[in-house]
Parts: structure tokens; sequence; C-alpha cells
């Protein structure tokens, strides 16, 4: 089913010959998610490098926009609907406004049909009524005479004085949006009220909340723009319709989905998205804990939780029922002979005659049901903190542990930029790690193949994110610690630069695979697969916020066959080696 949004973004493209469509290729890979350099506020865009941190990045498919931005697209398009028409900016603006901004539609409405969008939009050629030439008018709201050049009118020639005027567009103005549409004071008349006029005859206040009302409807009444989602923003997007992603990365640093704004959640879509948010804030797990952790009372029903002491359970007032936990039998008829405090025949020969099967079932399933999502939870929202260290992490560097460095192992900071490369690689692992985890938990249980083949790619790409993390977050202390240069900091930049490079591609499978839907792996091929990379006798590795599932071996990316001389291609992390090595410089397992 295509979501509404989507619908207006495919009308939106038909809007105009301009819009530029693109298209992600063949490569459905992890790339256009990677957050460019420019895009987080504290990088440094300037340094000799930075094509090459981007090299493996698709080509930006939106625009942020600023509120300068924002007011020069206004203008560009009132000017050129003012000039292809030859009407007033005035009137080019209130059909821009009425149409939503589309200058395409403004353009076929109104050659089209001119005297129809005329008069549905108020723009009068005639007055209605001639504007009287005596000295002194009355107002037609309070109906008090004044001089005429107190009076004012549109268009249509009805006239009211200035004090009714800026009390009638101040009302509107205060009641929102809506004053954008404003129209005659008269009941039956539908001319409309130009910017020209508000202008005049407002407060500043007034007049300042008109601006941002006028500014806020070129994004909200546009299909092909919206409003960055994090608190606090005032950039806006706009989105090339037709591009591989919805992902977007704001100015402020805050990534997105443009489908649904929630936060970016590729590969997982929104749909399953949507359904883990309400799920994490439904109360339906409230109710599957307390089936699963209580039993009601059997006088007043209220849920009774147990969690230590005997089985002599006593409800709480006004109701103050006795009862045995066990059987939910009246305390009065137990004691002794039932099994003492601690136990109850009456429940045990009644279990096993069946009577409790059904309601023992529901309470187990509901126990099972509320521990899988726990499981799945949990490990979402530990991705999720990890990746807010890493963004702390990130800025940290940036702003202080790059310049120190350079100064301890004299390079150039431009050198150092491996480094940054490697934290923004950390974030977006850690954001798309996060999603797999709802992923996962709406899988289809029957799908065995689809569950043991997602369940390898993400602990593969689990692994390969806490080796990349470990290096970049402990053994870079070391360098930052030095007193001088250390003479194995290159063998650092190869180890660092080369995890990145095989995370990525990791992540990359991951990603590919996911956005697939597991489609082209089989029960056969996955199995085998799998069972290939574990039998060449790699020592497995769990990741810290691993899946609780076991434990993952070899990558699942593609291999690299290192033909040149001098090199050979490291089984389980295809990194390229030196020949006379043994052991893989950057995974640590033996050739």
């Amino acid at each position: 089913m295509v979501s509404e949004d989507e619908l207006d973004m495919q009308d939106a493209a038909a809007e105009s010959a301009e819009d530029d469509f693109y298209s992600g290729g063949e490569e459905d890979g992890f790339d256009s998610d990677d957050a460019d350099v420019a895009d987080y506020e504290f990088i440094d865009n300037d340094s000799d490098d930075s094509d090459d941190l981007i090299s493996h990045r698709y080509q930006q498919n939106y625009t942020i926009l600023s509120e300068g931005d924002i007011r020069q697209r206004q203008d560009d398009d009132i000017m050129r609907i003012a000039t292809v028409l030859s009407i007033s900016k005035v009137a080019a603006t209130i059909l821009l406004r009425y149409y939503n901004w589309s200058v395409s539609k403004v353009h076929d409405e109104w050659f089209a049909d001119e005297e129809k969008v005329r008069r549905a939009v108020g723009l009068l050629e005639e007055p209605v009524v001639p504007f009287p030439d005596g000295r002194e008018m009355t107002c037609g709201i309070c109906f008090e005479t004044y001089p005429s050049d107190r009076l004012r009118a549109v268009v249509c020639g009805h006239a009211f004085c200035n004090s009714c005027w800026a009390g009638y567009i101040s009302t509107a103005i205060n009641d929102g949006p809506g004053c954008l549409m404003l129209r005659c004071p008269d009941p039956s008349c539908n001319a409309a009220v130009g910017q020209d006029m508000i202008n005049v005859l407002t407060s500043n206040e007034d007049s300042d909340k008109y601006s941002r009302y006028f500014i806020r409807s070129y994004i909200e009444d546009n299909r092909k723009t919206k409003w960055c989602p994090a608190p606090g923003c005032d950039y806006a997007v706009d989105f090339i319709v037709g591009s591989g992603s919805y992902d977007v990365i704001c100015r402020c640093a805050y990534s997105f989905c443009w489908n649904c704004t929630e936060e970016a959640h590729r590969p997982v879509d929104c749909g399953t998205v949507a359904k883990w948010i309400l799920k994490n804030s439904a109360e339906s797990e409230n109710m599957n804990w307390i089936l699963a952790n209580s039993k009601p009372c059997p006088k007043c029903k209220r849920p009774i939780e147990k969690n230590q002491g005997c089985m002599h359970i006593t409800c709480t007032p006004p109701c103050k029922f006795e009862f045995c936990w066990l059987c939910l039998g009246a305390w009065s008829d137990h004691g002794e002979r039932t099994g003492g405090f601690y136990a109850c025949n009456r429940y045990e020969t009644a279990k096993q005659e069946g009577v409790y099967d059904d309601a023992e079932k529901r309470r187990e399933m509901a126990k099972n049901s509320l521990e899988r999502y726990t499981h799945y939870y949990e490990r979402w929202a530990t991705n999720q903190t990890s990746r807010q260290k890493a963004l702390a992490d990130l800025q940290q560097m940036q702003n202080v542990h790059l310049e120190k460095l350079s100064d301890i192992q004299c390079q150039p900071e431009s050198q150092l930029k491996f480094i940054i490369e490697a934290w923004l690689q950390i974030v977006e692992c850690r954001r798309v790690l996060k999603w797999t985890y709802a992923y996962g938990y709406y899988l289809p249980e029957h799908e065995h193949a689809k569950r043991l083949f997602f369940e390898y790619l993400q602990g593969e790409a689990e692994s390969g994110l806490e080796r990349l993390h470990q290096c970049a977050e402990k053994e870079l202390q070391i360098y930052l610690n030095a007193e001088g240069p250390s003479k194995d900091f290159n063998e650092f930049r190869t180890k660092l630069a080369g995890l990145t490079s095989v995370t990525r591609n990791y992540f990359e499978n991951l990603v590919r695979a996911l956005e697939n839907g597991l489609s082209d792996v089989d029960s056969h091929g996955a199995c085998s697969r799998m069972a290939s990379s574990k039998s060449l006798g790699g020592g497995s590795s769990r990741a810290r916020a691993g899946r609780g599932k076991g434990s993952t071996s070899r990558s699942s990316g593609p291999s690299r066959n290192i033909d040149e001389p001098g090199h050979w291609s490291c089984e389980y992390c295809t990194f390229a080696n030196i020949k006379p090595a043994t052991i893989c410089a950057m995974c640590q397992q033996r050739r």
C-alpha cells in the first residue's frame, strides 16, 4: 500500500518540468545514509581530503533551506508569476498562496480559465461598488463618519475605516494561519486582501506573526518541502522526488526519514518503524507484564504481584480477601493438610487433572512474549545510547582531541581525517544496527532460513562494529596520552582505516539484504554459506550489545582476491596483508 506522502510526492513530481529526478542506480548500498562530512556542523569541510571521505557516498538528493533561502525562493516564485502573467506582486502572492505555492499549477489554471481563477481567488478586475468621492463617508463596520483619507478599500470598493481594518486584520492574525487567505470584511464580498494593506495597518507584533505564517506556509503547503522535525531547528528540507533513499541529514546534525519524519531508520521500512514505536509507547506491553507476573484477586479481580514470601495472600483494603496464591482458593480452606504456607496440594492435584491448563498457558505465552520483546527492545535501546555517546565522542574528537593528537604525533590535522571518518562510520552503523533489532522482532518465526541468515549477517556486522569502536575508542587513547611521536602510529592508521572499510562492507551487505527483504535467501543457500564460513576455523566473537542468540564468525561480505605479488587476502575480514605475515593485521586471525 502506498502512503499519502508517497502519493503526494508522486503528484509533485509532475508539477514542474524543472524538477531533477535522481535514481540510486544498481548499487543499493549503505552510502546514501552516511552523513556527508559537511552535514555535521562540527566537522571542518575545508580539508584537502574531504573528497576522499565522501567518495563512496551517493550524491545528496535534498537541499537544506535556511529562513533566508526560503524567503529568496518565495520572492523568486512571486516574481516569476508576476512577470509571466503580467500582474502585480501582491496579486501573484495571493495566487501562489491559493495554489499552495505551485508555480506550474498557477500557470495551468490561469491559462485554462483566467476568469474562473480570478473569481475563486478573489482577484477582481473591477470594483463591485464605486469608492465614494465625498469628503466624508460612513464606515461599513462601525457606521461612524470619517474623512475619506481615513477609510480604505480593496479592489471591491467596500470602504472601512482604518481602525476597523486594523482590528479585523489583527483578529485574523491572532486566530492563526487563516489570515493568509483574508477576504473583504463585507459578508457578501469575496475580494482578497493583499499583503500591502496588511503591512500598512498592522502593529509590529502582528506584522512579525504574519511574516512567520507566510514563511511557514511556503514549507507546509508545498508537498516537496518539510521542516526538520528536530526540536528547536528552523531549517527546512527540499527533497528531490524519485531518489533511492528517504534519509535526510539536516544542518543541525539530526537525521530523519523524509517519508514518515521519524528519525532515520534505513534499512527498516516506515511501516515497521511505526509499529515498533507504537509498541514501545502502547499499553499492550503493560498488560502483557500484568498477565505474566500477576494474578487477579478471586474476589475483587484486581491484579496482584507476588515477588516473595509464602502462598498466603491478603488483598489490599477494602477487599482484604485472604487466598492461596497457587490455587486462588480461600485461605480458610488451607492449612497443614494442604501443604502449609509454601505449597498447595490442591493446586498440584488440579494441575495434574488439567484444571489450570488454559490459565497457565495464557500466562506462559504472555511471559514468553514479554521476554522476547524485552530482548529486542533492550538491544535497540543500548545501540541508541551507544550512538549518542559516539556522537558526543565525535564532536569531542573534532573540537579537542584532533588538534592535541596533531601536536603530539607531529602530523597535520588533514592527515588525521581517517579518525573522523571512523567515528562517522561508527555513528551511522550504530543507527543501522539499532533498527535491525526492530526488523528482527517482526521477522516471522516460521521463516527459519531468513531468520538464521539475518542473525548471521547482523552478528557479523555487529562484531565488526565492535572491533572498530574498540580501536577508535580505546587504542587511540595510547597515542593521545603519548609524550611524543609514536613509531607505530602509521600502523595504527592502517589498522583503523582498514577496520572502517571492512565495517562499512559488513553493513552494506546487511542493509542490502534487509532492503531486499532477504529475498535471495533459500534454506540451502543461507545455511551452506554460514556452514562454510564457520568451518574455516576462525574464532567466534560476541558483540557487547549482542543479540543473545549465540556467537558470530566470518564476515558475509564479498571477499577480495588479491592477485598482486607480496599480498594475501584474509578470509575473515578481506584485509590485504603483506606476504610474510601469518596473522591478519586487522582481525588477528591466522592465515
